[in-house]
């Protein structure tokens, strides 16, 4: 943080949950700003701007110390609006100076296409038709030939796809999304995209040109061979490009049967399959003026339900970083293999010379096994990508419409050059904004922190996926319901799970069925199909939407949502009946406890049944939370009688004097971080789970259930050495064996490899899972010591607990208000701690032998003794 100003400053304003407010759904945005003051400034209210054209609005000056999600003050925006709003504060200084700010920068917003009558486009494929069982089908281009009488004065582009799309004009590539429109439940949600093309359209001439693909649409998805054309058997193109001339006239160029289409470069591509590419049959300067369209063929409309186009709630798949292999050799059957030195989602741009019609083909895979690139993990994922030359020189290609999960990358028929100058990793995932950060100084721990990081950035590919490199890839409700408290503080994740959240609503079946992947597909397996309720999957209705509330202070997802968690929590309460204990069906239970047998994850240590009820009593609580923070009296008080009702019924089936009926680690934490024990039934599971985890060597025996709980209900009852040992057990099964293995993403089982080196036998065996890295959060709030204490971080709970011998943390994170951050060092006895509070927040400080105390904003030092 620089020095504050001597005035209070507002940033530039943002609205709802966007980082690019262009082509936005909401009519009346709500505003935030943040405020960069002295600390002793208090704001006592705030001032919102709004310009529409030549109309002004404003707020007035509205009493209010806050600055979030702030009421749109203008009227009500229409489609294709555009919109400037700045704001400003008053406020006094500690020694009751007034202290105003001047106005913020002008965020510029633009509202999409908000009815089925705004759009005149229709969506168009090919006329021919394509062979519906063909995993085969070569991805077609599409073209538009029109002229501009006039000079441009803006231009919008509103598109979308059946499949996957990339739209050029002029021969240019417009944005830098890939996957687009990305997954959702294309039945009830299709995102369509808005971009801003005024540079890109010119008097005259001009082309507007589109590649498709099958993408999730129509390509095979799901496991034991997947299933194709879920949502349909076309691809297809739905654009409608609308220009505004300086002479005040507006032409728009929609799609509609004027569209041409012809086979491109594209031989065939698919999400899991990779892409087939032969440069030689791409159509030279095909999207730009002057082509020759006339051996094209022509298009034909397709059904689609416009009222079911849905504008962006959260960034697009974008490329976010590259990375170059630290390593090219030969394997020892003598092929080219490169080592990138980190496991990672995304795709190899390469830079080949050679003659036309060789061929270069890139396989991917995570491990390897014997010397050798080993793929059994994949699955019915082949993973592999090949590119046929052209023979024009020097040739730069990248697949457009796949990605794998890898870390080697094996080449064969590679000409031109060092692979390692010629070949770069270009990591995809949804663009979120980074908000946190953790390092302390144990290099172990530090290394698990960026295995968890990265696999939550291999998994989060506009849904939040398992995993990212087998015939699966699906959206898991039981993995981000687990995780999405760590999620929420390493990104700001809340506008893409925002949009996923809707899908789950769109998906859940009429009697309140939460499906276990989300979006909801048919899968060739009927321990799947059709979908059965089951804890800690379904609870995601109820959990996720209550952890990014807290993680955004954003009521709205929780009002979005209330209706979905309802249901879920009442199907519960049908399915248990009178006696309150969830019983008899089927369930995962503590899925991948480390002593379940490779080939049955469910079979678990502790009861399945255990485990629901636990789930039952802590979603019946949490929903009454929701409901009573809507202002839901007669919901909260429901809910709440129904949570106490469960937590007597666990009791009273489960808890046994000192002891649970299932004696395990994920028992006693379950029953102790959800409240399910009265106080000294409490202090006895704690004691309990720390003999336990002694007796197993300090190795982890948790799965699903008990990871993400067990170093909390370890340090809520006293043992928080315990839970240091815990994290910091090398041996198998634990966090830190994956780590001393080479680990860089989190592994789906325990000992996906092996101590000899084998990769697990089983059939799911993924090497980027962030599921069982949810032990993160803990390390963000309990050993750095950073964490919300109210919802949106209005307050700021700082309180370290080192231990582990570990003589450094830190933790920081860009709250809606600004950044917070721990960070502390022990030293001769002494607990030195920084912290720093964003303006417009406070923080409840907590050290050992201090009684608490309050700081304000500011950066703050404290000590304390420390007797470690």
């Amino acid at each position: 943080m620089t020095t504050p100003p001597s005035r209070p400053v507002v940033v530039a304003p943002t609205v709802e949950q966007h980082r690019e407010p262009l082509g936005i759904g909401e009519t009346e945005p709500r505003v935030s700003f943040r405020v960069e003051a002295q600390p002793d400034w208090v704001q006592t209210g705030y001032e919102l701007e709004v310009v529409v054209g030549d109309s002004r609005h404003t707020s007035g000056e509205v009493p209010c110390a806050d600055s979030l999600l702030l009421p749109w003050p203008g009227p009500r925006l229409g489609a294709r609006t555009r919109a400037l709003v700045r704001a400003r504060v008053t406020g006094r200084c500690g020694d009751g100076a007034l202290a105003d700010s001047e106005w913020s920068p002008a965020t510029a917003i633009e509202v999409g296409l908000l009815e089925p009558s705004d759009w005149v486009a229709r969506a168009v494929a090919p006329e021919w038709r394509d062979d519906p069982e063909d995993d085969d089908r070569r991805p077609p281009l599409l073209r538009r030939s029109f002229d501009v009488d006039g000079e441009v004065e803006s231009a919008r582009l509103y598109v979308t796809a059946h499949g996957l799309f990339e739209v050029e004009l002029n021969g240019e590539r417009i944005g830098t999304d890939e996957l687009a429109p990305g997954w959702t439940s294309y039945d009830h949600r299709l995102r369509y995209f808005t971009h801003d093309v005024t540079d890109h359209v010119r008097t005259g001439a001009n082309v507007v040109g589109a590649w498709l693909a099958d993408g999730w649409f129509r390509g095979r998805l799901g496991f034991h061979g997947g299933r194709r054309n879920l949502y349909g058997d076309d691809v297809a193109l739905l654009a409608q490009l609308e220009l505004r001339l300086t002479d005040g006239r507006t032409l728009t160029v929609a799609s509609d049967e004027r569209w041409r289409a012809s086979y491109g470069p594209i031989l065939s591509s698919g999400l899991y399959a990779g892409e087939r590419y032969d440069a030689r049959e791409l159509p030279s300067g095909w999207s730009a003026p002057g082509y020759d369209d006339t051996d094209w063929s022509g298009v034909r409309v397709v059904e689609r339900d416009l009222a079911t186009l849905v504008a962006p709630d959260g960034p697009p798949v974008r490329c976010t970083e590259e990375v170059r292999p630290v390593r090219v050799w030969t394997s020892p059957s003598g092929r080219t293999l490169l080592d990138f030195g980190q496991n990672l989602v995304g795709r190899l741009r390469i830079t080949v010379d050679g003659v036309a019609g060789s061929t270069v083909t890139l396989r991917h895979a995570e491990v390897l096994q014997d010397g050798e690139l080993y793929t059994r993990p994949l699955r019915g994922a082949a993973s592999t990508d090949s590119f046929t030359l052209a023979g024009t020189g020097e040739e730069t290609w990248e697949p457009r419409f796949t990605l794998h999960g890898f870390r080697y990358a094996e080449l064969a028929g590679w000409t031109g050059g060092d692979p390692a100058e010629k070949v770069v990793a270009r990591v995809l995932h949804t663009a979120m904004a980074r908000a946190g950060h953790f390092a302390c100084s144990d290099a172990r721990v530090n290394r698990l922190h960026d295995n968890v990081l990265w696999s939550m950035r291999g998994n989060f590919v506009d849904v939040p996926t398992d995993c990212p490199q087998r015939d699966e890839r699906l959206g898991w409700t039981g993995d981000i319901q687990v995780f999405a408290p760590t999620a929420a503080f390493l990104y700001d994740c809340t506008g893409m799970l925002r949009s996923w959240l809707a899908d789950l609503a769109a998906d859940q079946q009429p009697d309140g069925t939460v499906p276990w992947f989300v979006p909801d597909i048919p899968v060739n397996d009927p321990m799947w199909t059709p979908v059965r309720p089951g804890a800690l999957w379904g609870d995601a209705a109820v959990l996720t939407p209550w952890d990014l509330y807290w993680a955004s202070g954003d009521r709205r997802v929780l009002e979005d949502q209330l209706e979905s968690a309802q249901a879920w929590v009442d199907l519960v309460d049908r399915r248990a009946g009178e006696d309150h204990v969830w019983a008899g069906d089927f369930q995962l239970g503590d899925w991948l406890d480390p002593a379940a047998p490779p080939d049955d994850p469910a079979a678990a240590e502790t009861d399945p049944d255990l485990v629901a009820t636990a789930y039952f009593a802590w979603s019946a609580r949490t929903l009454a939370r929701t409901a009573q923070t809507l202002g839901r009296e007669a919901e909260a008080r429901h809910y709440a009688r129904l949570a106490d009702d469960v937590r007597e019924a666990f009791r009273s089936r489960y808890a046994h004097g000192a002891r649970l009926t299932s004696d395990t680690q994920t028992a006693y934490a379950l029953a102790i971080c959800f409240g399910l024990l009265e106080l000294e039934q409490e202090a006895a599971a704690g004691a309990r789970l720390a003999e336990l985890v002694a007796k197993a060597g300090n190795r982890i025996a948790t799965g699903f259930a008990g990871t993400p709980l067990v170093t909390d209900a370890l340090t809520r009852t006293g043992h928080l050495e315990t839970a240091y040992d815990l994290l910091l057990e090398e041996q198998c099964p634990s966090w830190l064996y994956a780590v001393a293995q080479g680990a860089t993403t989190i592994w789906e089982r325990w000992d996906s490899l092996r101590p000899d080196g084998s990769v697990n036998p089983g059939n799911m065996t993924s090497f980027n899972h962030y599921a069982l890295g949810a032990v993160a959060g803990w390390l963000h709030r309990v050993v750095a010591g950073l964490a919300p204490a109210e919802p949106g971080w209005r307050r700021i709970l700082v309180a370290p607990r080192p231990g582990g011998g570990m003589t450094w943390a830190r933790a920081d994170r860009e709250t809606p208000y600004g950044r917070a951050s721990v960070d502390w060092k022990v030293a001769d006895g002494v607990l030195e701690v920084a912290v720093e509070v964003p303006t417009g927040t406070t923080a409840d400080v907590e050290l050992p032998g201090d009684p608490g105390r309050i700081l304000g904003p500011g950066r703050h030092r404290l000590t304390a003794p420390w007797p470690g």
